[in-house]
Formats: C-alpha cells, sequence, structure tokens
C-alpha cells in the first residue's frame, strides 16, 4: 500500500493533516486510520478513534465487495473532525435496505456509516466511480 502524509497550515493559522492511499482489504485501511490519527495533535478521544475505524472499514469492505476496488482513501484532520473520503470504480450508490438478521445477506454497514458519521455524502466522480465522503467529530 503506498500511502503519503500531508501537514499544511491553513490562511487562517489551523493545522490540517492529509493521508492518501490505496487499500486493498479492509485490515489496510484499519492499518492506515491507526497510523493517520497517531499523528494528530490535540490526539482525538478513543470513541472518535473506534468510530473512525468502523466507518472506514465499512467503507472500503463495501467499496471491495461492490465495487471490486478502492481507488483511494483520503483523510483529511482538521480541528473540527476527520474527513473521509473514498472512492470506488462504481458508480452505484449504497442502497439502503433491511439488514438481515440471520447474518447471511448484511445490510448493517451503511446503516452504521450513517449513524457514526456527522455528514455522508454521496457524489459521482469524472471518470464513471464513485466518492463517498463522511466526517466524524472530533
Amino acid at each position: 500500500m503506498n500511502d503519503r502524509i500531508l501537514m499544511t497550515l491553513s490562511p487562517d493559522g489551523e493545522t490540517r493533516t492529509d493521508f492518501v492511499c490505496r487499500p486493498e482489504k479492509a485490515a489496510d485501511a484499519r492499518d492506515a486510520v491507526s497510523a493517520f490519527v497517531a499523528r494528530l495533535h490535540p490526539a482525538p478521544n478513543s470513541h472518535m478513534v473506534q468510530n473512525l475505524l468502523i466507518l472506514v472499514s465499512e467503507l472500503v469492505t463495501n467499496a471491495v465487495r461492490h465495487a471490486g476496488a478502492v481507488t483511494a482513501l483520503w483523510l483529511t484532520a482538521d480541528r473540527r473532525g476527520v474527513h473521509v473520503r473514498v472512492t470506488d470504480p462504481s458508480p452505484a450508490h449504497p442502497q439502503d435496505r433491511t439488514p438481515d438478521l440471520t447474518g447471511r445477506a448484511g445490510g448493517f454497514g451503511w446503516p452504521m456509516v450513517q449513524r457514526l458519521a456527522q455528514e455522508v455524502r454521496v457524489r459521482e466522480t469524472a471518470g464513471g466511480g464513485k466518492v463517498i465522503l463522511a466526517t466524524v467529530p472530533r
């Protein structure tokens, strides 16, 4: 997994940390999130980190399962929270469906993402895929 971390200072004096990678599986994405949050100052609380790990894991799992791959995972931190962008090659938007309580067909991930994030948006990309944007508040 090729990744990079950038720290920038915005015109208003706020430090922003950006991270980009291309995970092949959810475990890679969780490792990337852990490495990313370890560099944040002030450090986020454990509740926020757990929410972020679950959210990113679900988004990456769904991208791999339904679109075949993740084309990029972007993490950006500022004083408001961590902003997540997951892109994949499919234009199909996530669908709300009734979770399968027998455990065979899933249906829990997208509602969980919507509950964990302060805001979730889905946009089509110029290349024919989509990007899911989510914010986990500090």
